[in-house]
């Protein structure tokens, strides 16, 4: 006999309670939390520096480059809108010094990066003391970093004074005034310099990248009968891919803001040069000669968009921070 409350209804079996939590899922919940705190206290300090050191000084130039420079016949500023831009652009000087800096990364961004990976990859397959040897060797030329580069290369390029004084007078130049100002000169010269001054550097990080391969894949490409060739060109390079995307971004970022390399020869040469030959020239020469802040800083965005699409470019296609395979 059934109730009304049961009559025509199956009688069901009462849910059984939720099993409580095991002691596994506790501890990855508590092990995820604590990763997850490891890794905002390991970036706090970059998110801050990030924050001085980019942020803010690309929000202050973009409210500069907005602002309408002073005159003597209008000392107020207000709002510019695009006018800054305008006023770079149109500059006569703006495309001459962009395809200055184009011609030397033409020639040294290719000439660094296939040192870098051939002298990394040489090292590599050199353990032992003659490869660590030559990885200190090769970073010496790194140490000698601004001003000490500067004076070297000044004595190098002087053939009164240079080691290498046959070769200048070969090319017919006797004075370190005709061996910057001759025409084509200077970006090879820049791209020399560079070069040297860099190159030991970035081997050191590239040979990090190889040096996190493990042996068990080496191991089993050479068993497969790779060569030292095939071994470097279709194992180790695939998989050092973000490091060289790492060099060849920071490098190409350097190239974009050269500034020190110009100047200084300039000076060192009796202004054989151009005062503006680089973009970032350009700028120190609208902030500093004709006191038009809002158009430097509107050089130093267009700088700024132009590498960080290069470089978003070189990110995405060497997989810079792309997840680890495990």
């Amino acid at each position: 006999m059934t109730t009304g409350l049961t009559e025509g209804r199956p009688l069901s079996a009462p849910a059984s309670p939720a099993p409580p939590p095991t002691r596994r899922s506790r501890r990855r919940h508590m092990s995820s939390g604590s990763e997850t705190r490891g890794a905002w206290t390991l970036m706090a300090p970059y998110a801050v520096l990030l924050l001085i050191g980019g942020l803010i000084p690309v929000g202050y130039a973009l409210e500069t480059s907005l602002m309408r420079a002073p005159t003597p016949l209008d000392p107020s500023s207000g709002f510019g809108g695009i006018d800054s831009f305008k006023t770079a652009v149109q500059d006569f000087r703006f495309v001459d010094t962009f395809l200055n800096i184009l011609a030397t990364i033409a020639i040294w961004l290719p000439i660094m990066m296939v040192g870098i990976v051939g002298l990394a990859l040489l090292i590599h397959a050199s353990p032992g003391r003659f490869g660590s040897t030559m990885r200190f060797l090769y970073y010496i030329p790194g140490a000698l970093a601004g001003i000490a580069n500067l004076v070297l290369w000044v004595y190098l390029l002087n053939p009164s004074q240079s080691p290498i004084e046959g070769f200048w007078h070969a090319l017919g130049i006797e004075t370190i005034k005709q061996a910057v100002a001759s025409p084509n000169h200077l970006p090879l010269i820049l791209s020399a310099m560079m070069f040297f001054q860099g190159v030991g550097s970035w081997i050191i990080v590239v040979n990090g990248g190889l040096n996190s391969i493990s042996e068990d894949v080496l191991e089993a490409a050479s068993l497969d009968g790779a060569s030292a060739w095939q071994l470097a060109w279709h194992v180790k390079m695939p998989i050092i891919r973000p490091w060289i995307g790492y060099a060849a971004l920071m490098n190409l970022a350097y190239g974009f803001q050269l500034f020190l390399e110009p100047q200084l020869l300039d000076q060192v040469s009796s202004n054989a040069l151009p005062d503006q030959w680089t973009p970032t020239q350009l700028g120190y020469a609208f902030a500093f000669s004709n006191y038009n802040f809002p158009a430097a800083a509107a050089i130093s965005l267009i700088l700024l968009v132009i590498t960080l699409a290069i470089g978003l470019v070189i990110v995405f296609r060497s997989g810079l921070f792309g997840e680890e395979e495990h």
